[in-house]
């Protein structure tokens, strides 16, 4: 059980015992490199990335899932309980074990279940080894009168996390080892082991088909997905022992030893709890449960998921973000605007250096990468935005650490930057007569707007993005600034600052007293009520007077804000889709058309205090999501919510600038008063 009182996140039967409720909860734990261990609360498998082991086997990409699930079934007092809960084709739900869950809660990030066997309580923890891939299962007697005798059943894998197995006839060598076994699933596979210190193994080697896979199946997907038992494992637990199991990739650098595992485990949570990453956790602590602010702690946990590496030729412990759980790799727009809130607003300005430095030799043609594709192909440059997040996100490294050394080692990328959006670069982006910035290329998905469905690009926004043009002049501003600290020329930066101030001034629409969304583009200016606005206001830098500010807020205020986020588009608008779900089609078809974005609260609360001054009433629009941690991707905040209430999250059920905005801006408001 967890010390110091009860933990903020936990569930009694109320939850844990219905299934719809237990389902729609979802834990994650992470290892650094980009792999991770995630499931239900239920225990059942609803997606096709769900799994005790999920590897990173070239960090952090080419994640494969090994090792899928553990079902176990205790023996005590002469009765069988089955753990497990599993489902079936048409809809056969076998073994119940959720209805045998008294408790699950998160020991910080650590999911932990409490199972009631008669007067007896048997707790299951998992969690992974930080920089390797090794998940481990420690089940523990916390309650009984006789020993509780314990079987399980190890299902195992060998896929890409994106994919289903039907495994037809797909033969797999099981081998037994001191404590365990070790799975090769073909002649190039990596092999992994299972191992415990102490308990009978039976090499089992079968395969159990079509477990059903719901959230597939909502998401119009393939839904079944075949697991190979590969062993059997049987131990007895006396009063108040415990045994863990181990599984991964074993090697010189991650023995797969679950003594270690145990006590690398309670080594690294009495640091974290002795030294927390930012002095303001320690304070916040000292206040009672409950209290303002507690919620950033568990988000604060929740940023250090997100962090991974990403080995590089000038820095082998390089390390880059992972956009969001299950299915996002580190992409450059994701990875910069998280940047901020996930590092320097906790106190971790050396993890914001080494990302930085990763992703300098990247940038190419002034641009930054869009996406590096899972299977390690060329990244992929298709974004008009990345570069100019990149420059801020320095710029707020370099006010944070006052860091000298390295913004000399950044400035010829970022020198880059202004040069190739000057004079042009790819998909005809380049800075107009007028000094702001063209972002057109037909075909082509280039702002963070991106959804795209064959060659239809959803929300193509051709032309001049009002965000596009506020981070341009912000960027100006950013490096008129940082020349002058390295003692290099800012003249021009500062008059091209000046140019793309005054240009920017054609978005504002008097008519609505806000921004164009677009201007200059295929059919004029755009004047959709969407949020992009914002950045003009929420960034350091803003183009626009107080007024007009103020302005932007208030219309996005009266319509675009809701207790989850903001929402892509006004409801007013003929093209707003409300709910977001379906087949592919139909989800990215409302991925920008009205659904709700919870990391826009962040500059959106930025900008409230901003013109308003009011730390209570920003702060105010950021709190309804601390009852979001309770629900989907539990301790964490998901991608995105429906537009239309009950504003349902959705998507992604951990996003790196989720979390990251709702840190930084909780903070910033503060700071600026």
């Amino acid at each position: 059980m967890i010390d110091g009182g009860d933990p903020p996140i936990a569930f009694g039967r109320s939850v844990c015992g219905e299934l719809d409720e237990a389902e729609q909860r979802e834990w994650l734990v992470t290892n650094g490199l980009g792999g991770y261990a995630s499931g239900t609360i239920a225990g059942t498998l609803t997606r096709r990335y769900h799994g005790l082991l999920v590897a990173a086997l070239k960090p952090p990409l080419e994640r494969t899932l090994l090792v899928t699930k553990f079902d176990e079934t205790a023996t005590y007092r002469g009765e069988s309980y089955a753990l497990a809960t599993n489902r079936w084709k048409d809809e056969h739900l076998a073994p119940r074990g959720f209805e045998l869950i008294e408790r699950f809660y998160l020991d910080g990030s650590t999911p932990v279940w409490e199972y009631a066997l008669a007067d007896a309580l048997l707790e299951k923890r998992i969690w992974m080894s930080p920089g390797s891939n090794v998940t481990s299962v420690r089940y523990s007697a916390l309650r009984a009168a006789e020993p509780i005798a314990v079987n399980l059943l190890a299902l195992a894998n060998y896929r890409d996390f994106h994919g289903n197995t039907h495994a037809g006839d797909w033969a797999v060598s099981v081998v037994p080892i001191a404590g365990g076994v070790t799975v090769t699933a073909y002649d190039t596979a990596t092999p992994f082991s299972i191992v415990t210190e102490r308990s009978e193994v039976t090499i089992e080697n079968v395969w159990y088909r079509d477990f059903v896979l719901v959230q597939e199946t909502a998401r119009g997907l393939d839904d079944r997905d075949d697991h190979l038992g590969v062993a059997r494992f049987a131990f007895t637990l006396l009063p108040g022992e415990s045994v863990t199991l181990t599984s991964g990739i074993c090697d010189a650098h991650s023995p797969c030893h679950p003594e270690r595992s145990e006590r690398s485990e309670r080594s690294r949570r009495a640091e974290r709890s002795a030294s927390p990453c930012h002095p303001e956790r320690s304070e916040r602590r000292e206040r009672s449960r409950g209290a303002e602010g507690e919620w950033i702690d568990q988000l604060e946990r929740a940023a250090e998921q997100f962090v991974v590496a990403r080995p590089t030729a000038s820095d082998p412990d390089g390390r880059t973000i992972i956009a969001g759980y299950h299915w996002f790799g580190d992409w450059g727009r994701d990875t910069m605007i998280a940047l901020p809130g996930l590092t320097l607003a906790t106190g971790r300005p050396e993890i914001a250096r080494k990302i930085l430095t990763a992703f300098a030799p990247f940038v190419d043609g002034g641009m930054l990468p869009n996406f590096f594709p899972e299977a390690g192909q060329s990244p992929e440059y298709n974004t008009a935005d990345a570069a100019l997040w990149y420059v801020e996100a320095a710029a707020a490294y370099v006010d944070s650490t006052a860091d000298r050394a390295t913004l000399r080692e950044l400035w010829s990328s970022l020198r880059d930057v202004i040069a190739y959006y000057r004079d042009g670069t790819r998909y005809g982006i380049h800075m107009d007569a007028d000094g702001t910035i063209v972002a057109s290329a037909p075909g082509v998905q280039l702002t963070w707007m991106d959804a795209k469905i064959g060659d239809w690009v959803v929300t193509p926004r051709m032309g001049k993005p009002v965000e596009i043009a506020a981070l341009w002049y912000n960027a100006l501003e950013r490096m008129t600034a940082l020349a002058a600290l390295l003692g290099e020329p800012a003249h021009e930066y500062a008059a091209l600052a000046k140019q793309a101030r005054l240009g920017f001034q054609r978005f504002y629409n008097a008519q609505t007293g806000g921004c164009y969304d677009v201007i200059d583009g295929p059919g004029g200016n755009d004047a959709s009520l969407r949020p992009n606005q914002l950045f003009a206001v929420s960034l350091p830098h803003s183009p626009l007077e107080v007024a007009r500010q103020r302005a932007v807020v208030d219309i996005c205020a009266a319509e675009l804000v809701t207790s989850n986020g903001l929402r892509t588009l006004a409801p007013s608008d003929p093209k707003f889709i409300a709910h977001y779900g379906g087949s592919p089609h139909d989800r990215d078809a409302a991925y920008h058309q009205g659904t709700v974005w919870p990391w826009l609260l962040g500059p959106f609360a930025i900008a409230h205090a901003r013109v308003y001054h009011d730390t209570a009433r920003a702060r105010s629009f950021l709190e309804p999501l601390a009852d979001r941690l309770r629900d989907g991707g539990l301790g964490s905040i998901s991608e995105i919510a429906d537009g239309g209430a009950p504003f349902r999250p959705n998507g992604a059920i951990a996003q790196a600038w989720s979390v990251a905005e709702l840190i930084r801006a909780w903070k910033e408001v503060a700071r600026i008063g």
